[in-house]
C-alpha cells in the first residue's frame, strides 16, 4: 500500500516494507497529497544486480537512490557525510568510507552533550532554499538508524581524513569542489549533472568548506568546532 511522508521538506509517495517502512515512519503523513516525489517498487534489474543482498536491503538502496535522484531537480543534492547539530547549527564531515566520520560526529556528542545530536549519519540531505543551504535528516542513514526529520541550517562541511595531530583550514576552489563531488549522487544523464554541478557550486560559495586531519580524540571535535562555528 502506498504511503505518504514528508521527506526534506518534500512530499513522497512510496511503497515499502522493513528497514524502509520502519525508519521512515517518523516522517509519515496521514493523509493522501499530491506527491512531489514517487518512489517506485525496485525494478527487478536492480534486484539482479544486488542479488547478494537480502531484498530488505535491496530495497533500502534502491529506495534511498531513487529518492536522492529525484532531489536533484528540487534544489537538493545527497551528501555521504555524518551530519551532527551543535546550538541549532549542523555540522557535516564527508569523507570516503572508512574515514571515521562516525566517529568523528560521535565526539561531539561526549563533548558538547545536549547540546549536539545527529541528523542524519551517513546520507543527509542538503536543500537550497531562498538562498540558504539546510541539512535535513532523512530515512536513509547507512548502517545505523541515526536519523531525525529535522531541518537545520548548515554551519560548515569538512572533508575528513585521519593524521596523528588534529589540523583544520578552510579550502575552496577545485579541492572544495572535488571534496564535494566525490562524495554525493553522479548521475549519468547529463541534464541531471549539470544541474548536480551547479549545486555544488553555489554550494561552496555559500556554505564554509573544510579539510580536518584529525585523529580520534576528543580534542578533535573540539578544534573543529571552534574553527567552523567562528567562521
Amino acid at each position: 500500500m502506498k504511503r505518504y511522508y514528508n521527506i526534506a521538506g518534500l512530499t513522497v509517495e512510496m511503497d515499502s516494507f522493513g528497514k524502509t517502512a520502519a525508519q521512515a515512519e517518523p516522517y509519515a503523513i496521514l493523509e493522501q497529497v499530491d506527491a512531489d516525489v514517487k518512489i517506485e517498487h525496485y525494478p527487478e534489474a536492480f534486484r539482479s544486480k544486488y542479488s547478494e543482498v537480502s531484498e530488505e536491503d535491496c530495497e533500502y538502496a534502491y529506495t534511498g537512490m531513487s529518492f536522492y535522484k529525484q532531489l536533484i531537480n528540487f534544489g537538493g543534492l545527497l551528501l555521504h557525510s555524518s551530519a551532527v547539530v551543535v546550538d541549532g547549527r549542523a555540522y557535516l564531515f564527508t569523507a570516503s568510507s572508512g574515514t571515521g566520520k562516525s566517529t568523528h560526529t560521535s565526539l561531539y556528542l561526549e563533548e558538547f552533550g545536549d547540546r549536539a545530536f545527529i541528523l542524519n549519519d551517513d546520507k543527509p540531505a542538503l536543500r537550497l532554499e531562498d538562498g540558504a543551504f539546510f541539512a535535513y535528516g532523512t530515512p536513509w542513514s547507512g548502517k545505523t538508524e541515526q536519523n531525525i526529520n529535522a531541518r537545520v541550517p548548515i554551519g560548515g562541511i569538512c572533508v575528513l581524513s585521519r593524521g596523528e595531530t588534529n589540523e583544520i583550514s578552510r579550502i575552496g576552489g577545485k579541492q572544495a569542489i572535488f571534496g564535494i563531488y566525490s562524495q554525493t549522487l553522479r548521475p549519468q544523464s547529463d541534464a541531471y549533472m549539470d544541474k548536480v554541478l551547479a549545486l555544488i557550486e553555489q554550494l561552496i560559495e555559500t556554505v564554509p568548506i573544510w579539510s580536518l586531519k584529525c585523529n580520534m580524540e576528543r580534542e578533535a571535535a573540539r578544534i573543529s568546532y571552534a574553527a567552523m562555528s567562528n567562521a
